[in-house]
């Protein structure tokens, strides 16, 4: 079903002029044939692999001794597969290689054909008969049954480039897909002949869309009902498989899961044919989600708003490459721009890093040095170096940026004062602590008599001001300020607000360097038990916070080393830390610019303190998470 239904809507790309070849190599329940028109009845699949191993056996035979590749090359010119493949579409190239020729003999025929046998006299036969219909097909779909049968192993290990695992949320069809995605990936590394990408994409299917609570026990789990959940159950199989620390499905699945609907629970009917529309309840827009990834090839862990990104980039390189208008590299450099803040948020920084340095000399070329989005990808492009450690070329960048705008807005615009306090991080980080503090506080300064001792973005500055004098040893008045903000934010955004819990953060890493330990435990404790109710175990957040508690507490979960108990000097031991968890604070604190008349904060942290200076205007298309 799904695949029939995926393969229509990629005869339907290009004008419905790309061609498609379907193969139903579901031997022992052949089915794929119900979906389309029935033609004349055509041999298939079975037919076409007896026809190569008579071939083979008379090679064999024969003096000529070839290798492999050569020999699965003859006996495949020799039987020619265009006869064994009709089209099944008159409006688009959508073709069919079937099962085979149902007659009486069908049964014994496929038991005959021994395809172990078939493998060790030609191992190249399969995988030169997935090159040569790869030529001729845009793509080629393969049916085939999971299990641990001779066929299931052909058509899982030999021939993919791309292997969809489509299950149904239940024991039984979870642990048969891990058993199968294990083989084909350890299949794929362990020899030598068929180290060939594979990527893997799982596809829940027989969704029930009517029962919102089993629907999410069943997808991320249920410890109290001995759910795993389907979707750690695969994020842990791919860290596996390709040998990944973490990564999350969370987008992915968002998008793909193909809902139960009693329409087609009968027969053999294409969604995609009967359901033109295409609205957020139907089948046809989830396929089409899969399409997204599945059709290019981007990695089920990439997300929805990375891989349609990538799209338009690649699309907008493609217009200039042919001639296209110059004012196409202008939203090119803002798609670089907003894929860049992604991957820095996603900790991404040499992705982030190429992406910013592209907008940026695209901005130059085409609005020149002093326009506003130059100095956007500039001030992030700063801050990307400031977290690899390029200082150097940080702080020039900043200083450039700086003078700027102050030639062009002034000295008390909210964008040079964000640009000012990017520049006095870079100082703090080069060890210029007077220096810095000395910026920061011009700059909180302004914003107190701007926006008042309230305002977000002033309790932003604050925090980050608190951090400069963490990082000086003077935590008794980064303490006395970091408690002011708390209570503040406390106040105005709730207990358990991102800030808030930043806040949070920052002090109990104040309280751990002064050697107060049960403090800084109760504090990271609720920080934690708020992110896993909000965030989950496996966020970044989370996982950051449980390694802070660990320092506090070595037994929390495994010893931890280097744990502040007995701290040689003070605070050093939980500097960087401090360094991961207070200094998100310039998340707000610099990378922001809006209206003066428009409150607003971003509650999306990210691993250490980013530099990005962004207008109103920016923040909106790129879609980051902020708060009025």
């Amino acid at each position: 079903m799904a695949l029939s239904n995926l393969a229509v809507l990629l005869a339907r790309q290009q004008n419905a002029t790309t061609p498609v070849l379907m193969i139903d190599w579901d031997m022992e329940a052949p089915g794929l044939h119900h979906y389309f028109e029935h033609g004349e009845e055509r041999p298939g699949v079975l037919e076409f692999f007896e026809a190569c191993r008579e071939q083979l056996h008379r090679r064999r035979k024969g003096a000529d001794v070839l290798d492999d590749e050569e020999l699965a090359h003859e006996v495949l010119a020799a039987v020619g597969w265009e006869q064994y493949v009709s089209r099944v579409d008159q409006s688009s190239q959508l073709y069919l290689m079937r099962a085979g020729r149902f007659d009486e003999s069908y049964g014994e025929r496929l038991a005959a054909l021994h395809w172990d046998a078939l493998f060790d006299s030609c191992p190249a036969l399969f995988r030169c008969f997935a090159d040569k219909l790869a030529r001729h097909f845009r793509y080629v779909l393969v049916d085939s049954r999971t299990g641990r049968t001779d066929t299931a192993g052909i058509c899982t290990t030999l021939l993919p480039r791309k292997l969809v695992v489509v299950f149904t949320p239940n024991r039984q069809s979870l642990e048969g897909v891990q058993a199968l995605v294990t083989r084909a990936t350890a299949y794929r590394r362990s020899h030598e002949d068929e180290q060939r990408p594979l990527v893997v994409y799982p596809l829940p299917s027989r969704i029930e869309m009517g029962d919102s609570t089993q629907r999410s026990q069943w997808r991320r789990g249920d410890p109290q009902h001995h759910i795993v959940g389907y979707q750690p159950i695969f994020e842990r199989l791919l860290c596996e498989c390709y040998g990944m620390q973490h990564l999350s499905l969370d987008s992915y699945f968002d998008e793909v899961q193909l809902q139960q609907t009693r329409t087609f629970a009968y027969g053999e009917q294409l969604a995609v044919r009967m359901d033109q529309g295409g609205d957020r309840f139907s089948l046809t827009r989830t396929f089409e989600a899969f399409l997204d990834w599945l059709g290019p090839g981007y990695f089920p862990w990439q997300s929805s708003r990375e891989i349609h990104l990538l799209s338009a980039i690649e699309e907008a390189r493609q217009a200039l490459g042919e001639g296209g208008a110059r004012a196409l590299s202008q939203p090119l450099a803002r798609d670089l721009n907003l894929l860049g803040e992604l991957y820095r948020r996603e900790g991404k920084l040499r992705q982030a890093l190429a992406c910013f340095e592209e907008s940026l000399g695209l901005r130059q070329r085409g609005m020149g040095d002093d326009h506003a989005d130059t100095l956007i990808s500039k001030s992030n492009l700063a801050g990307v170096l400031r977290q690899q450690g390029r200082l150097d070329e940080a702080q020039f960048l900043e200083e450039c940026i700086v003078e700027a705008r102050e030639r062009l807005l002034g000295a008390e615009h909210l964008d040079t004062l964000a640009a000012r306090a990017n520049l006095a991080a870079t100082l703090a980080e080069q060890g210029k602590g007077a220096e810095a503090l000395g910026i920061q506080d011009c700059v909180l300064d302004a914003y107190l008599r701007m926006l008042g001792s309230e305002h977000l973005l002033t309790l932003s500055c604050k925090a980050a001001r608190a951090d400069l004098l963490f990082q000086r040893g003077d935590l008794d008045q980064a303490r006395r300020e970091q408690e002011q903000v708390l209570a503040k934010r406390k106040r105005l955004l709730g207990a358990e607000h991102a800030d808030t819990l930043r806040s949070k953060t920052a002090l109990a890493c104040t309280l751990l360097a002064q050697n107060e330990h049960d403090e800084a435990r109760v504090l990271f404790d609720k920080v934690l038990q708020a992110q896993l109710r909000r965030l989950g175990p496996d966020h970044a957040d989370t996982r950051r916070t449980l390694e802070l508690l660990a320092h506090v507490q070595p037994d929390f979960y495994g010893a931890a080393p280097g744990a502040p108990a007995g701290a040689r000097d003070g605070y050093a031991p939980v500097r960087e830390l401090h360094q991961d968890a207070a200094m998100d604070d310039y998340d707000d604190a610099l990378g922001l610019a809006p209206n003066p008349r428009v409150a607003m904060s971003v509650t999306n942290p990210r691993p250490r303190a980013s530099d990005d200076l962004l207008t109103l205007d920016e923040q909106l298309a790129s879609g980051r998470p902020a708060s009025r």
